[in-house]
């Protein structure tokens, strides 16, 4: 609305100045009917200084309010620019803090990839080693030999040991008699648990179950007539199988062969159970060796007490001893005392020079010539 009154004012400037034109021409033109009278232009000409000055008032009010609009909107575009530029920094602080996050978050993640890759390639080993018979074999006896180290003391057991019959043992298990050592033998039947796993009907699944059963029982009866050896071990053995799922499958759904397994005297184990039966032959083995310990134990004190008897003897005959020399000493003493009165009487004897010769008799004699006829006799 504001833009619109310049032009409008223009306008109305412009019309009258067309009619002033026109009364002006019509004027100068002589004609009786229409005069227009001198005091009408005057009026017009006052309206139009009027509207002038109007419209140079409107100008300036005009001019002053574009300043003062263009003063606000610099102050607008103003605080508009710093909150722009304070939100543009935090935006690049929060967009740097997410790509730092993000930096360390895809760090992370190709570390994990690099763990999956790891682990893609030994699972994909495993897979080579367990489709291999003999990699197979090795597997279970590698990890029949970390649970015996883990378990017992190294002079134990003994792996990879030729018996007798020329057949060749996973591991023996030395025990002391009456149980004498245990064979343990690592087998796996991979390919049977491949098929029932991959069962998909009730028919196959009970093939593959049979399937399964058969080869354990195959194994149950080769470590039943290779490693069950009268006089060289003990009357049974055992079946190492590297696999709880297995274990489970026998425990859960062929009782029949677990069953003829114990008949076969020998025990089924996998990796658990196979803790349990260390730890159980541990405790036996240290029972052993405290009987042995308590039996050097009972030698050692047999030892002790014919000692101390000895030195009983010892002391008794040295208490003669001293019974002895105490009854000497109480002999020399009396013998001492005898000399010391009768030196004391020597001394207290008085003898007259003028006195008559006799005869030594009576006390001087005895004083003089006597002998110490109170002591006893001579040992």
């Amino acid at each position: 609305m504001d833009s619109l009154l310049p032009l409008l004012t223009v306008i109305f400037l412009v019309g009258n100045i067309i009619l002033a034109v026109v009364l002006f021409r019509r004027r100068s033109i002589p004609d009786e009917t229409s005069e227009m009278p001198a005091q009408m232009l005057g009026e017009m000409k006052g309206q139009i200084s009027e509207i002038g000055r109007s419209h140079s008032d409107q100008q300036k009010a005009q001019a002053e309010q574009m300043a003062a609009l263009s003063k606000r909107l610099e102050d607008s575009l103003s605080g508009m620019s710093q909150r722009m530029g304070q939100s543009l920094q935090s935006a690049s602080e929060r967009t740097h803090e997410n790509l730092t996050k993000m930096s360390e978050r895809l760090a992370v993640i190709d570390k994990a990839n690099t763990h999956i890759a790891e682990l893609t390639g030994q699972v994909t080993q495993l897979h080579n080693i367990l489709a291999n018979k003999t990699d197979r074999g090795t597997f279970g006896e590698v990890q029949l030999e970390n649970l015996v180290e883990t378990v017992l003391p190294p002079n134990a057991y003994e792996f990879q040991v030729t018996l007798s019959n020329q057949k060749r043992a996973d591991c023996v298990l030395k025990l002391p008699q009456p149980q004498g050592n245990i064979i343990i033998d690592a087998k796996f039947p991979l390919e049977s648990w491949h098929l029932l796993q991959s069962a998909e009907d009730d028919a196959a699944r009970k093939a593959a179950r049979k399937q399964l059963g058969a080869d354990v029982l195959r194994h149950v009866r080769d470590i039943s007539d290779k490693y069950i050896i009268a006089g060289e071990t003990s009357d049974s053995a055992c079946l190492f199988l590297p696999s709880e799922a297995v274990y489970a499958e026998l425990h859960a759904n062929m009782l029949d062969i677990v069953e003829k397994s114990y008949a076969a005297r020998v025990w089924i184990v996998s990796p658990t159970t196979m803790m349990a039966t260390l730890n159980t032959v541990r405790a036996i083995l240290r029972d052993a060796r405290m009987q042995e310990q308590t039996a050097v134990i009972q030698k050692e004190i047999g030892v002790l007490v014919t000692d101390v008897k000895r030195l009983e003897d010892r002391v008794k005959k040295l208490d003669q001893h001293f019974t002895l020399a105490q009854r000497d000493i109480q002999e020399i003493q009396t013998s001492t005392g005898k000399i010391t009165r009768r030196g004391q009487r020597i001394e207290d004897y008085d003898v007259d020079d003028n006195a008559p010769d006799v005869s030594l008799s009576g006390p001087a004699q005895d004083l003089l010539g006597g002998g110490f006829d109170d002591e006893p006799e001579p040992r």
